[in-house]
């Protein structure tokens, strides 16, 4: 088992700037992807961003492509997500997740379901 806890969320004007962390502990793969996806109310979860192991490839969604940037530290066993520009339309409780894969250089999954384990999610508001 997996668990992962994102941070960072909050309240902010549109224009300005977050960072989400997001920490994994437990019995991890060894070698797995790590993103975020989100949902606001009343929609479907939306992909965001993934990171492959290695961290030397990137899958942004269009809607945050130039952004959002995610990076990860696996030392700390961590993935993060600045988000930079926000819109009110980027108001969602945003999930970190983990996915195995069988390449380090590759970003995983961009479906949610295909994810092995999701956090509790964190609540970005974004306010025009």
């Amino acid at each position: 088992q997996v668990q992962l806890v994102e941070s960072g969320g909050g309240l902010v004007q549109a224009g300005g700037s977050l960072r989400l962390s997001c920490a994994a502990s437990g019995r991890t793969f060894s070698s797995y992807a790590m993103g975020w996806s989100r949902q606001a109310p009343g929609k479907e979860r939306e992909f965001v961003s993934a990171v492959s192991w290695s961290g030397t490839s990137t899958y942004y969604a269009d809607s945050v492509k130039g952004r959002f940037t995610i990076s990860r530290d696996n030392a700390k066993v961590t993935v993060y997500l600045k988000m930079n520009s926000l819109k009110p339309e980027d108001t969602a409780v945003y999930y970190c997740g983990v996915a195995r894969t069988y390449y380090s250089g590759s970003y995983g999954p961009t479906d949610p379901w295909e994810y092995d384990y999701w956090g509790q999610g964190t609540q970005v508001t974004v306010s025009s």
